[in-house]
């Protein structure tokens, strides 16, 4: 909807008006599921058909007459901004002629907020000039619930349920992303495995209970020892991969090292029973000729050679 032209002629008043002489039109505005209305050059509403009063609650009589400025509707965005002073796009779309579309909410009589699209056009007259405008909202509702939904569901994809952190599937996505931009950009990237030491023991001496609570306390403690950019994910069972950004030998080592240490000197405590617990790390740097799988066997290999070499320890190569 571009742009509205009036060829009916025009009342001493200038207000955009569906005359008595065009009931079919009337007719067809009052059966649209969308709300629509229309303003004057000084945004008093002088139509308000029958999907308006459906979507707001307020009936024509209380609408016309009535500006859009008096804020009735209480338009907001996203972050409960107000809209109706300047950000209106009605005023924006009489100032300029441009149609416009947002996504805004409105207060509804009953006092709920109903999310809607809003599109807003110019009316003009016979001769091209701006009269007023008109607004057509439309429940958004259900586009919003698809959105909620489908963030939820990312969020199943991307994060581990049991801890929080980033799930496998989407740390192997960052590998991924992360080798192209080392290739592409000679970024320098680290990269360790983390694997918890005699975590069988907890789960044989305390119950799969306690050694779960032992991974969700684990991951509160490697998020905190990282820097912001860094990403943690749980890798599967008991195992860990972390990413460090503007890497080089040093600093990976010196991350994994504070990763270990603070591990080793956390315990968590349940019903009769303390448990704490030692990780094996092995750290690297992405390569430009690194494969996916070349990393990360390079990064495993390492792991098993602090493992072989007593535990508890750092290997870096």
């Amino acid at each position: 909807m571009n742009k509205v032209v009036l060829n009916t002629p025009i009342p001493a008043t200038g207000r955009p008006q569906i005359s008595s002489d065009h009931s079919f039109y009337k007719d067809l505005l009052d059966g649209l599921y969308d709300g629509v209305y229309f303003v004057d050059r000084s945004r008093a509403i002088t139509y308000w058909n029958r999907g308006a009063e459906r979507l707001t609650g307020y009936s024509k009589a209380e609408a016309i007459g009535r500006h859009c400025f008096d804020n009735f509707l209480h338009h907001t965005d996203e972050a409960g901004c107000a809209l109706c002073g300047n950000s209106c796009p009605l005023l924006k779309t009489i100032e300029d002629g441009e149609s416009r579309e947002v996504e805004v909410y409105l207060l509804h009589k009953s006092g709920h907020r109903v999310p809607v699209v809003v599109r807003a056009s110019p009316i003009r007259d016979g001769n091209g000039v701006i009269i007023g405008a008109v607004e057509v909202f439309s429940d958004a509702s259900a586009k919003k619930s698809v959105e909620k939904r489908v963030g939820r569901l990312q969020r199943l994809a991307f994060q581990d349920a049991l801890t929080g952190i980033a799930s496998r599937r989407y740390t192997q996505l960052r590998v991924r992303q992360e080798l192209q931009a080392v290739e592409a950009f000679d970024k320098n990237v680290g990269l360790f495995l983390l694997d918890v030491d005699y975590f069988k023991e907890v789960n044989d001496s305390y119950g799969h209970e306690a050694g779960d609570r032992v991974l969700q306390m684990l991951s509160r403690v490697l998020v905190s020892s990282l820097r912001s950019n860094d990403l943690v994910g749980r890798w599967g069972g008991e195992e860990f991969l972390i990413i460090v950004q503007e890497a080089d030998h040093h600093l990976i080592r010196e991350v994994a090292e504070r990763c270990r240490a603070h591990i080793e000197t956390t315990n968590i405590r349940g019903d009769g029973w303390r448990a704490s617990v030692t990780a094996s790390i092995g750290a690297t740097l992405f390569r430009r000729t690194d494969t996916s799988r070349s990393l990360l066997k390079r990064a495993d290999r390492l792991m098993y050679l602090s493992k072989s070499l007593g535990r508890n320890r750092v290997s870096v190569g």
